[in-house]
């Protein structure tokens, strides 16, 4: 028996296999971070080609929150409405549809990546002034943010619980919350980031506090049927940084706060991070954090073969794999993957004829 194709219950939800589709923005939001067609075409051909779960791009629980003016977003009722569709169409086709919900911090306001223009996009393009843990920018040329005080800092964790909430109304089976790849959360995660000297930064537990109450606050709005996600920057691959030994004690407290699953990715503090990209280089982050802090974890990162997704899976390195890039050029990857590991998977009965 194939253990990539095994189902995995988390809480009251069973994903059909061990296979995700990993959040990954798409810049084509309407006007306010609303999703459009673009939307339920990408993220309901991966649905259609057998992905147990698939997660939306990180999507913004405020406007402020959004990496650039094409994100999406889920900050009012009329995200509600907009997204039904979408989860509505993944749950039709066997998919468990799970939303990323996420701020930018300082790295909001930003142009996206095919735009021949870089930095931070001005008021009269469509950008806002972005937050941060203190009012330092990411880089020279993106915009300088505003340090979160008290208040600020308040918004943002019942920003995160309501957003929680609109996206169980919208249909969503899970949520992710995301602390990675420098953005807000793993700006107060990381030293390289967050040199505040209150109760939000100082020492590890001062800069663990932002994330644990988020978790916290998402888990309470969605309450104790639907699973909790945290993606992590399990090391920002830099001297003085977050480290691996670090993860490991934010994910047993974030499992301890309720989180269910801690998607372990890598790096994003720091511009000019040496980090060791090759096949499955982000594996034995997540085999070491399921290890050592005894909780579920998932693998990313240049996972392309499905020998190899199986092996991660079967070795106990990882509970699910989150597919990238691959899922971008082969949204039937995990069909084709059942069928040279030989196990049982269902094609929409319209494609049955090319099986």
């Amino acid at each position: 028996m194939s253990a990539l194709f095994t189902p995995l219950t988390l809480r009251a939800v069973t994903l059909p296999n061990r296979i995700a589709l990993a959040p990954m923005c798409q810049y084509s939001a309407g006007p306010d971070g609303l999703p459009t067609d673009w939307h339920l075409v990408h993220l309901g051909a991966r649905a259609a080609g057998g992905a147990g779960l698939v997660l939306t791009e990180a999507t913004a629980v405020l406007p402020e929150g959004r990496i650039s003016p094409q994100d999406t977003g889920i900050w009012s009722d009329q995200h509600v409405d907009a997204w039904r569709p979408v989860t509505r169409f993944l749950a039709a086709h066997g998919a468990v549809p799970a939303v990323q919900l996420a701020h930018a911090g300082f790295k909001a306001s930003t142009y996206r990546p095919w735009d021949p223009r870089r930095g931070g996009v001005p008021d009269a393009e469509g950008g806002w002034n972005p937050v941060g843990p203190t009012g330092e920018p990411f880089l020279p040329e993106y915009r300088v943010p505003s340090a979160l005080d008290e208040a600020g800092i308040a918004a943002v964790v019942a920003a995160f619980a309501v957003a929680a909430s609109r996206s169980v109304a919208a249909g969503f089976a899970a949520v992710e919350v995301h602390a990675a790849h420098g953005y807000l959360l793993h700006e107060f995660l990381s030293p390289l980031t967050n040199r505040r000297t209150d109760g939000w930064g100082g020492d590890r537990a001062g800069r663990m506090r932002l994330t644990l109450e988020v978790a916290r606050a998402v888990r309470a709005a969605v309450g104790e049927d639907v699973p909790v996600l945290a993606r992590i920057s399990a090391t920002d691959w830099v001297e003085g940084g977050w480290t691996i030994d670090d993860s490991v004690v934010l994910a047993t407290e974030l499992a301890a706060v309720g989180v269910d699953l801690v998607d372990c990715s890598s790096g994003g503090a720091a511009p000019k991070a040496a980090i060791p990209v090759a096949r499955g280089y982000q594996v034995p982050l997540a085999a070491q954090v399921r290890r050592e802090a005894r909780v579920p974890t998932g693998a990313v990162g240049l996972i392309v073969e499905p020998e190899q997704a199986e092996a991660i899976v079967a070795d106990g390195e990882a509970d699910l794999v989150l597919l990238g890039r691959e899922l971008l050029r082969n949204p039937y990857w995990p069909h084709q993957a059942a069928a040279k590991l030989g196990a049982d998977t269902t094609w929409p009965e319209p494609y049955l004829r090319a099986v």
